[in-house]
This record gives structure tokens, sequence and C-alpha cells, in this order.
């Protein structure tokens, strides 16, 4: 078949999430990558993803990963193979007048998150293993944890393709043309045509949609694993933690399951493209995430055991952009550049793009994610 109600540019975590969606309530849709999700060429790899509620980006995310963490249990009562995600409690840790801590303080004020409070001193006696610097204050939540990745990404496929979704691979989309009554999409294996078009393609969106390569960015990402050196690091003794450090630098960390501690410096890296992402991680890059580690959390910075790159498609401001194209009469649907902080939101997200072309009206409030911000 080559006519079909939606085709989805983009097979990674949102192209998934749109597919379940929208095939769920009975379109007939393509979803088209250029690989094979999951893999590791993208922005949704790396093992592990932190997924929680008291979120200091803004108060306005709260409502929809609320929604997120139903859709993934969803999944995971349905599709799913293996766990989806573990809930571990999180630590947000810096100055109490960073951007982080005042930005968890309005998320939690707004939408009543229970939460706690603590000192260096007392954080250390809760989580023996993190090591606080006087003058930093913690702010701990019991609802987060962590999700699995390419388990996340296995399950939306699965969900789609029970709901009929055609989930094509190694068929990137190419260019598309947008009509008075249909898109016509062309890959390398021939022309499709379809109502509407949603475009998830993260990092490559530049190029496949040029008008907004001024708008969108791509960073480049390094995570690094560690090798425990003492007690207190593993899944289910350890918070994700996410550091806001007095010079202003962030970094998370995600606790051992047995593949090592994982630490990433959140933003930061050198601007690239997708097609041109330096993908070596060199000595430097693996010793700084140790060195992060050896300072703030030394029971888990034992050698490397691996380390790897992704992307971060970023927007000016660090915020979603979910909007129709300008200009194509309500066919093309942008839906992906997250910004670094995209992947727990998914379901959530696959569902707002299904309620935005079957009935024009999402249950959540997506104005601040506008394209014409820009």
């Amino acid at each position: 078949m080559k006519h079909f109600d939606v085709i989805v540019a983009g097979g990674g975590a949102m192209g998934s999430a749109a597919a379940w969606q929208l095939a769920k309530r009975g379109l007939r849709v393509a979803c088209l990558d250029r690989f094979a999700p999951p893999h590791a060429l993208g922005s949704s790899h790396g093992g592990t993803r932190i997924i929680r509620e008291a979120y200091f980006e803004h108060p306005q995310y709260v409502p929809l990963v609320r929604r997120a963490y139903t859709l993934w249990d969803e999944l995971a009562q349905g599709v799913a193979t293996s766990p989806l995600y573990v809930l571990t409690g999180g630590a947000y840790i810096g100055p109490p007048n960073s951007t982080l801590l005042r930005g968890v303080h309005a998320s939690v004020r707004a939408h009543a998150i229970a939460h706690d409070v603590l000192d260096p001193a007392a954080l250390a006696q809760r989580y023996p293993a993190l090591k606080a610097e006087f003058g930093m204050q913690a702010i701990i939540e019991q609802r987060a944890g962590f999700l699995h990745v390419a388990a996340g990404i296995r399950a939306m496929r699965a969900g789609a393709i029970a709901a009929g979704a055609q989930m094509k691979d190694f068929e990137p989309v190419e260019r598309f043309d947008v009509g008075v009554k249909e898109v016509q999409v062309q890959t390398a294996r021939g022309s499709y045509h379809a109502e509407r078009l949603v475009i998830a393609a993260g990092g490559w969106i530049r190029e496949l949609v040029p008008q907004l390569a001024g708008v969108f960015s791509v960073q480049r990402q390094v995570t690094v694993w560690c090798a425990a050196l003492g007690p207190g690091v593993a899944a289910r003794e350890a918070p994700v933690t996410i550091w806001e450090l007095h010079s202003g630098e962030t970094f998370y960390t995600i606790p051992d399951e047995g593949d090592g501690f994982k630490i990433g410096v959140h933003y930061g890296g050198a601007l690239t493209t997708a097609a041109d992402i330096q993908r070596t991680v060199s000595d430097a890059e693996q010793q700084k995430g140790r060195e992060l580690l050896a300072r703030y959390i030394p029971a888990a910075a034992g050698e490397v055991r691996s380390a790897s790159v992704c992307m971060y498609t970023n927007t000016p401001d660090l915020h979603f952009a979910i909007d129709w194209l300008p200009g194509t009469t309500e066919r093309v649907l942008i839906v992906s550049p997250c910004s670094g902080h995209g992947f727990k939101f998914a379901p959530a997200v696959g569902e707002v793009v299904a309620e935005m072309i079957t009935t024009g009206h999402p249950a959540f409030d997506i104005g601040p994610f506008s394209l014409q911000r820009f």
C-alpha cells in the first residue's frame, strides 16, 4: 500500500510513540526510519534515561510527564516483553539559587509534589554515596527513576504494529511535497502519499526541513559508565541525580544496574550535524566523567566500562517544538526537537500528536511549544 492516513518520518522515541497512538485510533500509518530502531545512531540510546516529576525546566511539563507515567505503565502491562522503568527516587543538588533548584521548587509548589529539602549532611545520611559541597542543597522526590530506552522503543513499536501500523526500516524520507489534499513523501524505494505527515526526525530535521535549519541545532553529547568502587551506587540503593555546580555546569547520573554507573554532562557539547557527528569518545572525555564522580560520588568512580555519543536537537530556548509547519495548511506536523530532555515524554507526546491529527484538540496545552515563538 502506498497511500496512508498518516506517514511518520522517523521511528525513534517520538516517531514510534506517534505511530502507536495514531494506529490505536484506527488510522492507516506508515513509520519510516533511516535505520532500524532501536539503534545507537540518533538520540534514543545509551541504555537508560531519567524520568522525573519535579521538573526543573518548567512547571508546564509536569502534567505531561504524569500522563507519560500512566502510558509507560500501559505499555509495561501490555506489549512490553521486559521491564520498562525502575523507580529509584531522585536527588536534585546544587546551590539554592541555582537554575536547577529554583526550577524544581517552582514545579513542586505549582503541582504539590511531595519532596524533602536536605542540607549536605542530611543528604549524606540518607544517601551516603552522594557528597554535596558546602553551600549546596538537595531536593528529593520519590517518583523519579530511569527508563530502559531500547525496551521502551520496542514496546511502542510493538504496540504500533499490533494496531496495524507499517514500520518501514532502512527507508528514510528524502523529501516531501505538500499538495492541496495530501502530502507526497519520497524515499529511495519509492513514493508514498498521506493526508498528514509527522516529522519526528531528530537530528536529521535540519536537512529534511531546510526552512527550520536556522532554528534547530544539533549538539554532541557524551555519556560514560564507570565501575563501582564502593557500596551505595546500585539501582536499588542510589537515586537518579541531577547536579548544578557552583560554576553552573550541570551533569546527571543514573545508578548501576550491572553495566556501570552512568554519568553525562547536560549540554555543553560541540555543535555538529547528524551526518558529521564524531562518535568516538576521547580519553579526556572519559576522564572528565570519572573526575566528576570522584568529586561528588566517589564510590562510583571506578574504571570506565564504556562510553557513548548521542545527539541533542535543541531549540533556542531549550523547550520542545510541537507544531504544524507554517505554510502547510496543517498537513505537516513537527514533533521531535526536544532539547535533550524528551525521551521520558514519548508516549504522552505520541498521544498529543494523535489528538492533534484526529480531533485538533490535544488534552494538554502545547501553546508554549509553538514554532511561532521563533
